[in-house]
């Protein structure tokens, strides 16, 4: 495993362009797996998540270009298996969403339970009744799932929970055949609505993206289409957070505005300034103060689950004493207790509410990568922490953050990574 040595104080300042969204590109590749003809993917994120889902569909017998690249072409017309490799699906949570296109392919899906970060209880009840209500029959044997779709039918669903991967794989099938198909309780993430419009161009009909009720009618077959992926607000915010601790000035290209509303909200909520000039977000230095005593995740156009962790981070630094509370995850928090051993001032309150009083010192600590956004969350406390921070497992952030070494340090961070 490799480790970052971050020796902490040192103002963040510059330019950062952000990279793809990393959610959108892991559901976007599974989706060209639709189409009769070559798809061309631009703005994807170099991560190590999306190296592991092209090693899968190229097992599947899916053929791809520009690996390493910010742009793959993938063609599916060499897809000869049903069957996912069940080694490499266990690295990531997104291997599951296969299931939709191999689902329209060939009747039929065999899928080992994924992997991915253990940040709680993730469970695909929401995403099996959901296939269910489609048709689909499913069967779990020796620890895999057996998947068959034989009857295609126009439906009206309602899912259990509003949830992202199985509003994301209904689309996937209701947009592989004729009729209509709707989807109430439906997500509206900017990686949702993303997809809409990559499954939009290619053939099927959608209305509704961005709201809780989605309408499609698909197509028999659907056509390879060149698309852009959208930006990372998730990246977006995180960086946002490195600028305000460090107190440096951080100039953030490729902002979508309307995809930060309650990210800005939250962050002008604990005294951050910034300014916005178009595709930019430029984060000022700021005198960090609560404005406001609760933090809570909730269903877009909420605030982020993935954002979660390095707010937390941000109200160590933060003159005030503040409730953050992510209802989604059960596990999301229990990174805290590196930031205590580093001599932040937090009480645990319940597996999903922690009470943070600010700001504290940090100093520097021996700390490890849990999981992507702890892992992250770990790597900006260190960038505040007095003296050098090893940090280990730094593979794990890599699953999600595109050459975060390069750009970090091109931020003027002082990080080395070490074998």
């Amino acid at each position: 495993m490799s480790k970052f040595l971050i020796t902490g104080g040192t103002k963040l300042s510059g330019k950062i362009k952000l990279a793809g969204n990393k959610n959108s590109a892991l559901k976007l590749i599974p989706a060209s797996l639709l189409a009769d003809s070559p798809t061309t993917l631009t703005n994807v994120p170099k991560i190590r998540d999306v190296e592991v889902l092209v090693q899968i569909i190229q097992k599947l017998g899916a053929k791809v270009a520009g690996l390493g690249s910010d742009t793959l072409t993938i063609d599916p017309q060499g897809l000869n298996s049903f069957v996912l490799d069940p080694d490499l699906s266990t690295k990531i949570r997104a291997s599951v969403v296969l299931a939709a296109p191999l689902l329209t392919k060939f009747g039929k899906a065999v899928i080992t339970p994924p992997g991915g970060d253990q940040i709680g209880e993730r469970l695909l009840d929401t995403h099996f009744t959901m296939m269910s209500q489609m048709g689909v029959e499913i069967a779990r044997k020796n620890g895999r799932f057996h998947l068959t779709w034989k009857d295609k039918k126009p439906t009206s669903l309602f899912l259990e929970e509003t949830s992202v991967t199985a509003t994301e794989m209904g689309m996937m099938l209701a947009s592989s055949f004729e009729g209509e198909v709707r989807i109430e309780d439906a997500a509206a993430e900017p990686h949702v609505v993303d997809l809409a419009g990559f499954l939009k161009k290619m053939g099927a009909t959608i209305s509704g993206e961005g709201t809780n009720t989605l309408v499609i009618n698909g197509k028999s077959k659907l056509s390879g289409a060149d698309y852009k992926i959208v930006p990372d607000h998730i990246e977006g915010g995180t960086f946002a957070i490195a600028g305000a601790i460090t107190g440096g000035e951080i100039e953030i290209t490729d902002y979508v505005p309307e995809h930060y509303k309650m990210i800005l909200l939250y962050l002008k909520n604990m005294g951050v300034e910034f300014k916005e000039n178009g595709n930019k977000l430029i984060i000022l230095p700021s005198k960090l103060a609560a404005h406001k005593r609760k933090f809570q995740t909730r269903p877009w156009p909420g605030f982020p689950t993935d954002l979660m962790s390095p707010f937390i981070i941000l109200a160590t630094q933060s003159e005030g004493t503040v409730l953050c509370h992510d209802w989604m995850y059960e596990w999301r928090m229990f990174f805290v207790d590196d930031l205590i051993s580093m001599g932040a001032n937090i009480f645990i309150a319940d597996p999903h509410r922690v009470i943070v009083s600010g700001p504290t010192k940090l100093m520097a600590d021996v700390l490890y990568c849990k999981d992507i956004r702890a892992g992250m969350s770990v790597i900006l406390a260190a960038l505040v922490a007095k003296g050098e921070s090893v940090i280990d497992n730094i593979e794990m952030v890599e699953r999600g953050y595109e050459l975060l070494e390069e750009r970090l340090v091109g931020l003027g961070a002082k990080l080395k990574k070490v074998a």
